[in-house]
């Protein structure tokens, strides 16, 4: 199990990278974008505002650090953090300028410069845009990090111990011995002797007479 926590630390590479360059954008493009005139209210270079530090700022260094997360880590947790974390901030470029709306310490993004296509591509740029890329390279790497591939499982599962089959040697049986059966001993009778009993009977006094 604990195998499978461990990650190749190239599977967020690409998308750690991605989310660090469009956190780095979404940082900057408000402080250098009067340069190009391309810029919310108020358009002067380098210029601090409350609403810039909640809208801005803070989802840019949120994007940047799961980018960099996703980028330097083997832990799959660690990874997966990183990815929620590049993904609410992309969920808060989307959403925080219109929530703005509903606080009054926090301050607001302004207001984009220029005409009317001018307008849409700066709120593209600065915030739905940006917001849409991030969560959806965060969502990616989320995919890749929560999928255990078979390569993974495999690594991660002990290696099978091989059984040799044991050969059955054939004992070799030592010969049975014959049934050797054992003649009955022969009842022998002995003779009457019939010269003794001849004697007896000769010697013997007529009891008759």
């Amino acid at each position: 199990m604990t195998g499978m926590l461990r990650v190749p630390r190239s599977r967020g590479a690409l998308n750690g990278v991605l989310l660090v360059l469009l956190g780095i954008w979404g940082g900057l493009i408000a402080f250098v974008g009067p340069y190009f005139h391309y810029a919310y209210t108020p358009d002067k270079a380098f210029t601090y505002t409350t609403g810039r530090l909640w809208l801005e700022i803070l989802p840019a260094a949120g994007a940047v650090l799961g980018g960099l997360i996703l980028g330097g880590t083997s832990s799959r947790p660690v990874a997966i953090f990183g990815a929620w974390l590049a993904a609410l901030s992309g969920a808060w470029f989307v959403l925080g300028s219109s929530l703005s709306s509903l606080w009054h310490t926090g301050g607001s993004a302004g207001q984009p410069i220029g005409n009317n296509l001018h307008r849409v591509v700066e709120q593209i740029g600065f915030f739905t845009g940006l917001g849409l890329v991030i969560v959806f390279l965060a969502a990616v790497a989320l995919g890749r990090f929560t999928v255990i591939g078979v390569r993974e499982r495999a690594l991660a599962e002990p290696p099978a111990v091989e059984t040799v089959p044991v050969e059955r040697v054939p004992v070799e049986r030592a010969p049975e011995a014959a049934d050797a059966t054992v003649p009955a001993r022969p009842v022998t009778t002995t003779p009457p002797n019939t010269e003794v009993e001849e004697n007896r009977v000769a010697g013997s006094p007529d009891t008759t007479a």
